[in-house]
């Protein structure tokens, strides 16, 4: 089983498309799918649904994927381990982070990273905290910036950042709007905005409804913040959000009230990274400018010293 197999196969997986994966690659698409076609030999099973509009993953293909990203991860973490023993740092940094994360300053933190390591190709996933923790267990991303996402896969470890309280956020005309603090059975009744499922805020505000057995009601889902502040700015329903959240710009004409009463959620903010063995030479130096130097359990960096993370 070549390399070059499994790299084509997980950018046809990817994709969902021949076509796709073979311009992401620079090959010929007949080429492409030759080595899909070795591959699928070689192992006896059938890993693509083919039609004319889509492809999509067979069962033996799913089970092919998520082992063909970890020998592809452990490859490039050998030949950047090999650089760095070199004193070089280059190779890809795979980043994912979760939208309005507190504590650190991420658009900053890699533009600093590049200008020190310009070898070393920057890329950027932003989606929900659940599926970036999948992605750096998977070995698709380096490390993670999240909110804690309750149970994490094996191999995942991770590192605090910050901790904030979640306050309502509501209308400027709202009956609630002004009050010192809100009870979670005042909030009985009412029609929420949140995030989607995914989301470590969405996770932690359902589960905190349920401790204080107060049922809700989200009518809104949204996939990023702005959204959720404009929809409660025009009054089509509260959330309970991270306090981060309540202090942006957009939110300005809105009230943010803070919730008394058990329970007290914190939003707690991390780095999801691999298990100590797994962390590439990138990742390490991007951990190294966290607060207090490189955390316990990973190897340090080499190169130049550590860098402030920016708030």
């Amino acid at each position: 089983m070549e390399l070059r197999h499994l790299e084509y196969f997980v950018a046809v997986a990817e994709e969902r498309h021949f076509t796709r994966a073979a311009q992401r690659l620079l090959v010929s698409q007949s080429g492409l799918s030759a080595s899909v076609r070795a591959l699928e030999r070689e192992l006896g099973a059938q890993l693509f649904v083919r039609s004319t509009r889509s492809v999509e993953l067979t069962g033996a293909g799913r089970a092919l994927l998520v082992e063909a990203q970890r020998a592809l991860g452990c490859v490039r973490a050998a030949k950047e381990a090999v650089a760095a023993v070199q004193g070089l740092l280059r190779g890809t940094l795979s980043v994912g982070t979760e939208q309005c994360i507190s504590g650190v300053d991420v658009p900053a933190l890699l533009a600093r990273f590049r200008l020190r390591h310009p070898e070393v190709e920057i890329r950027l996933r932003q989606a929900g905290s659940r599926a970036l923790v999948g992605d750096v267990a998977a070995g698709r991303l380096d490390l993670a910036f999240v909110a804690v996402p309750g149970q994490l896969p094996e191999g995942v470890r991770l590192l605090p950042l910050a901790s904030e309280p979640m306050v309502v956020l509501c209308h400027a005309d709202h009956r609630l709007a002004g009050a010192d603090t809100v009870t979670w059975e005042e909030l009985h009744g009412e029609q929420f905005v949140d995030f989607h499922r995914d989301w470590g805020a969405r996770g932690l505000t359902d589960r905190v409804f349920a401790e204080a057995g107060t049922e809700r009601q989200v009518t809104l889902e949204v996939g990023d913040v702005h959204t959720l502040i404009e929809l409660v700015g025009h009054g089509l329903g509260i959330a309970v959000v991270p306090r981060p959240v309540s202090r942006k710009p957009q939110a300005a004409g809105l009230s943010a009230i803070p919730l008394a009463g058990a329970p007290q959620p914190a939003w707690e903010v991390c780095v999801a990274v691999p298990a100590a063995d797994r962390v590439g030479p990138a990742a390490r130096e991007v951990l190294s400018s966290l607060p207090g130097g490189t955390p316990p359990g990973v190897p340090h960096a080499t190169g130049q010293g550590p860098t402030s993370w920016g708030r």
